[in-house]
């Protein structure tokens, strides 16, 4: 374990002196029984109060259920370890979602006496993060490695903590990665890195942002979503595992909710057999195709993902392009304020590895006469 990380260790003794360590018990959840080991018991810990959807439910049994009361399905423990080793890591942890996942982790090894420096164009969820630790805040400019540097050396004194998203869920762009985990070396600084929307899609074998620009080894803990290229439901976290053994302990948004059903942990487990290189291939493609097409008309694209924001600008004039494209059979939403700063308004493009040559041809032709039709370019 790294010696930055050694704090971990020291707070799971302490939890551990006080009797009010946790740990994950594995089972089987059917109806009125949960089967953990050989042994089956009463289930007397569901909240399944009424009981309605007994075995009808095709899809698989819900949980109904903290993941340390009932709610630990055995296919947890297989989809965790399939995490951890696509992250390189030594554990993960499943989350009913993502945004959860980042209170999770970061509530969890952030104290108030801590230092965070955080992206000005971090996702909400790490915001909201950041406040609920009460730690000091540090806003860094987007990508500004100059202005990470500089800030992160104000306050030597204290544990730091950086925090950044690996493809920007509004811009589209990189994170600077390589000079990101230079600076977090050399201050000694632990790095988080929300990779939602690189995960599955860049990288080899789609192993995300860090492993495109050779840094994985670098990154502290990993948050992720099984929502978005892996196309099922859900967050983890990625770590080592006294990291994730913290969280079991400490994320309110992992232990007081309800375990992700299981039939979703198996779909997860499914998306991981399947032909995803193929996939992301498509999805290269279809990204140049675009993107390349969008310049050529015009159209100022400097994001080199899958994330392909077009900026109107103005609110109002946003929201026409975007009605325009709607009549034209082209959906794509307009995004405005406060998800981007105001007079920053954007059509926002995902590109997928779903859509046909033709589906984008057709596309291109009807943002060209949208750009021509609201004085675009």
């Amino acid at each position: 374990m790294k010696p930055k990380l050694e704090f971990v260790n020291h707070i799971l003794r302490e939890i551990k002196e006080k009797d009010l360590h946790r740990q994950l018990r594995y089972g089987h959840v059917r109806e009125s029984h949960i089967t953990i080991g050989a042994k089956k018991l009463i289930n007397l810990c569901s909240n399944d109060y009424l009981g309605l959807q007994g075995s009808k439910i095709e899809a698989g049994q819900l949980q109904s259920s903290s993941r340390l009361v009932s709610g630990n399905d055995v296919s947890f423990r297989r989809l965790e370890k399939k995490l951890a080793a696509h992250k390189s890591q030594k554990a993960s942890l499943v989350f009913p979602t993502g945004y959860m996942a980042n209170l999770g982790v970061i509530s969890a090894l952030v104290g108030k006496k801590d230092l965070i420096l955080s992206d000005e164009l971090n996702h909400a969820s790490i915001i909201d993060a950041c406040k609920m630790t009460g730690a000091k805040v540090q806003v860094y400019k987007h990508n500004d490695m100059e202005d990470l540097a500089k800030k992160i050396s104000t306050h030597d004194r204290m544990r730091k903590f950086v925090i950044t998203e690996g493809i920007f869920s509004m811009d589209g762009d990189y994170a600077k990665l390589k000079q990101m985990t230079e600076i977090t070396e050399k201050k000694n600084a632990i790095l988080i890195l929300d990779d939602a929307h690189g995960d599955f899609a860049v990288g080899d074998d789609g192993r995300g942002t860090a492993n495109l620009f050779g840094v994985d080894k670098k990154i502290d803990a990993y948050v992720s979503s099984l929502s978005k290229a892996l196309g099922s439901f859900g967050g983890y976290v990625a770590a080592h595992d006294s990291v994730i053994d913290l969280c079991i302990n400490r994320s309110k948004s992992f232990i007081y909710t309800s375990a992700l059903p299981s039939f979703l942990v198996k779909m997860s487990l499914d998306r991981f057999e399947q032909d995803r290189k193929t996939r992301q291939t498509a999805l290269s493609k279809n990204t140049d195709l675009l993107s390349s097409g969008l310049k050529e008309i015009g159209y100022d694209i400097r994001s080199p993902t899958h994330i392909i924001p077009i900026i109107i600008g103005k609110e109002k004039k946003t929201l026409d392009f975007g009605k325009y494209l709607f009549e034209c059979g082209v959906f794509a939403q307009p995004i405005r304020y406060p998800t981007v700063p105001k007079n920053s308004a954007r059509i926002r493009v995902s590109v997928t590895a779903w859509i046909s040559k033709k589906q984008i041809e057709y596309t291109l032709s009807v943002f060209e006469k949208a750009g021509k039709k609201f004085k675009i370019f």
